[in-house]
């Protein structure tokens, strides 16, 4: 078994790192071949630190990867290139023992940190995943499910603007935050309450019925994620027009409606949550042509009247890297 090495706990924070990203992965690397522990832990955000959990995890990684591969024998490229406010480092090299082309990846945030590491062979990108409504366009008036800004840290049709565009049933999903100058939250981020979106309310995007509700799904430690219930607490709503809206992660114990409940366009459904399949707090918002979750055909999300990086957007589809809020309540404030 070849050994691989996937860390990547990535947050888009807004804005690039200043350091050269390019002699920063070059220097990681090398750090990384000769055991040099104590540096890259120092590099690493809590939630990198706490995904490998100990210095020693470290060198073990070093250790399988060296045992598998053997010695990196040769350097193809290097490139930076730079997603949701992070900078990412990319290296193609070969080893000894390996005929695969491996791809060696540090992503750093804003101060510089490392919020991603990756070492595995080659992949070609995925491809969206096929559907027969990329021309759709939603008959429900839709807002915003917020009245915060919030920002979009995946969304939009192709694979490198949203992760979601490979999988059928998420085709047009979106996961959206609250950035603060360039921070996901406050601190060292270790608790729910230091992330500036958790409990923030969230909206009924337009008129339904509310036609499931899951609650009691307790919400993760930061870093920390539960695959077994992946949406976590969601409320799915029938708006009518065979389109339903399905709101997930929701924070344990916030969810204000039941099953069968009529809602109106803007009343609080909860709270946003860390549950499910969530390594820190956002919403994951999706519209689909049925009610249940993962077994519906995926559809395009327009949103009326909202601001897009404080742009008006009469009607369009939010896409990665942009902050957005609700036109009416962004006006409302600066009243």
């Amino acid at each position: 078994m070849i050994a691989i090495l996937v860390l990547s706990l990535l947050v888009s924070n807004g804005i690039a790192a200043t350091q050269d990203p390019r002699q920063q992965g070059a220097r990681l690397t090398t750090q990384f071949y000769q055991g040099h522990a104590d540096a890259l832990w120092a590099r690493m955000t809590p939630l990198m630190q706490a995904a490998f959990g100990s210095k020693q995890s470290l060198l073990t990684a070093k250790e399988q990867i060296l045992a598998a591969w053997g010695e990196e024998t040769e350097v193809i490229s290097e490139t930076v290139s730079a997603s949701g406010g992070n900078d990412i480092y990319l290296r193609q090299a070969r080893f000894k023992n390996s005929p695969d082309i491996i791809d060696v990846t540090w992503t750093f945030d804003a101060q510089g940190k490392v919020v991603g590491f990756t070492i595995r062979p080659h992949q070609v990108a995925p491809q969206p995943a096929a559907s027969e409504r990329l021309d759709y366009k939603n008959r429900t008036p839709l807002q915003l499910p917020f009245s915060d800004e919030f920002y979009v840290v995946w969304g939009g049709r192709s694979v490198e603007q949203n992760y979601h565009a490979a999988h059928a049933t998420q085709r047009f999903a979106m996961d959206l935050l609250v950035i603060r100058e360039g921070r996901s939250h406050h601190g060292e981020g270790k608790r729910n309450e230091d992330y500036f979106c958790f409990g923030r309310p969230i909206l009924a995007p337009a008129d339904g019925t509310v036609v499931e509700v899951i609650e009691g799904v307790a919400d993760n430690v930061p870093g920390e994620m539960n695959p077994s219930q992946p949406t976590g607490n969601r409320v799915i709503l029938d708006h009518g027009n065979d389109e339903y809206s399905v709101l997930a992660h929701l924070r344990q114990g916030s969810v204000r409606v039941t099953k069968g409940q009529v809602v109106r366009t803007g009343a609080q459904l909860a709270d946003c949550g860390n549950s499910g399949n969530s390594s820190e707090a956002h919403l994951h918002y999706q519209l689909q042509a049925g009610p249940e979750f993962a077994n519906a055909t995926a559809l395009p999300a327009q949103f009326a009247n909202y601001l897009a990086d404080d742009k008006p957007v009469a009607l369009g589809e939010p896409v990665k890297g942009q902050r957005i809020r609700q036109a009416v309540a962004a006006a409302a404030a600066g009243q």
